[in-house]
């Protein structure tokens, strides 16, 4: 598991014009929500980044999807992320939502799909088929805890025709399919390995 660790600062000033001031001075503002104090819910808070750390760690694919140390002053916590808002056409980031968490909290996450083994593919090194995705990636239910960086999809003993769905993944232990979780009805294809349309002799009585 990677870990990732962001500085920050709270922001007295709001509105429209305090974030284009702080986007100029390559500062990216941001709110950090959840979790809970006293047993009572706590109250977000407006924070401000430095782009250049931000953006930074938004090149790791890891990021999305792991539990970060987010340090506001001098008192660290845990959140992951939950939406970034991107210019409509620069290459900037305009707005980040944080979630707080512990281990225990229960979370929905946006995870990436991993295919191994595409090259050896059974069903494609011998059996002349093509690797189709459906899925790149997938909707999760876990604890923070348990959140994986990706999920691994391996396709060596995949033959020809075969069609990889939600239930056929290996998920790590405590992490849920989101689609699942509403029923065996949503059970969609994640990957298929298309078998070739005739074999060589049809081909060849084509051709002729």
């Amino acid at each position: 598991m990677s870990e990732f660790n962001l500085s920050a600062e709270l922001r007295e000033d709001a509105g429209k014009g305090a974030s284009r001031r702080l986007r100029r001075e390559n500062a990216v503002p941001a709110i950090v929500y959840g979790g809970k104090a006293g047993g009572n819910d706590r109250k977000p808070q407006a924070i401000v980044l430095k782009a250049n750390e931000l953006n930074k760690v938004l090149e790791n694919e890891a990021f999305y999807s792991s539990v970060i140390t987010l340090t506001i002053g001098e008192k660290a916590e845990q959140v992951v992320l939950k939406d970034l808002q991107r210019h409509p056409s620069k290459n900037l980031i305009w707005h980040a939502d944080f979630l707080r968490v512990s281990k225990s909290t229960k979370i929905k996450a946006h995870v990436p799909l991993h295919f191994i083994n595409e090259e050896s593919c059974v069903g494609v090194k011998t059996g002349g088929g093509k690797i189709a995705h459906q899925l790149t990636s997938l909707d999760i239910i876990c604890n923070a805890g348990d959140l994986p960086e990706f999920i691994e999809v391996d396709l060596a003993n995949a033959e020809a025709g075969t069609v990889i769905h939600l239930s056929d993944l290996k998920l790590p232990k405590g992490v849920e399919s989101l689609a699942l979780s509403h029923g065996p009805e949503h059970d969609t294809s994640v990957v298929t390995v298309i078998a070739p349309k005739g074999g060589d002799s049809e081909e060849e009585a084509a051709a002729e």
